[in-house]
């Protein structure tokens, strides 16, 4: 599987065609796979890049296909998901980043890079702080995604309550370090930031779905 091995399916021509491709070896050094994993991944990426546009790249709309199994419409998570794993900001994803970003959520990815990727997340504006307009947004379209319906009241209770726990300055916004003593108080927040498939992915070939339910967190409560 892959480029380097001797029995992979992947020719080392349609490697080279890949846009972004970089060696197993360099990517499983830089991330937490390993370079088998590496390889399965470029077998995943095959799959996304090649599902509607057929040109090696991964694109909003594929990437709204994997997550969700629609590719169409705008959709704050997908998108704001697919923003931060499009490193180059150049409006797709080529497999370097791909391997990159979704390293993150390899359950033996360090913690502080899961609390990183959850921050920019929320920081929709990307001006380092989380505001309460960014958590609204960004839980209006979980719940909508998830076919969820709470009352404005209860939504209004979610925003209080993780600013009530992260906003220890008081001044209306969460900045990183904030947010980092608020996960540590609730680890739960970053219970869907590891994908244990990640660690089978050399043995079990999944669907690329990235569960975006409501988290089981007091954020969310």
């Amino acid at each position: 599987m892959g480029c380097v091995s001797s029995s992979s399916t992947s020719s080392p021509r349609l490697c080279k065609r890949t846009p972004g491709y970089e060696d197993p070896a360099v990517l499983a050094a830089e991330t937490s796979f390993t370079v088998n994993e590496v390889e399965a991944l470029f077998e995943l990426y095959k799959k996304l890049s090649f599902s509607i546009f057929r040109d090696g790249l991964i694109h909003k709309e594929q990437f709204r296909l994997a997550l969700f199994g629609n590719s169409k419409g705008a959709d704050l998570f997908a998108d704001r998901v697919f923003d931060l794993f499009d490193l180059k900001r150049n409006g797709v994803i080529e497999f370097g980043e791909f391997v990159r970003s979704l390293s993150v959520f390899h359950p033996k990815a360090p913690v502080s890079d899961k609390t990183a990727f959850a921050f920019k997340l929320y920081d929709l504006r990307g001006t380092g702080y989380i505001e309460k307009e960014e958590i609204r947004e960004m839980v209006d379209a979980i719940l909508d995604e998830a076919k969820l319906c709470l009352s404005h009241s209860a939504v209004e209770e979610i925003i209080d309550n993780t600013f009530n726990q992260a906003d220890s300055n008081r001044d209306g916004m969460i900045d990183p370090k904030e947010w980092e003593e608020f996960v540590k108080k609730n680890p739960a927040c970053l219970r869907n930031m590891s994908l244990p498939y990640l660690e089978d992915i050399t043995t079990t070939f999944p669907s690329f779905v990235m569960y975006s339910g409501v988290e089981d967190c007091s954020v969310l409560k």
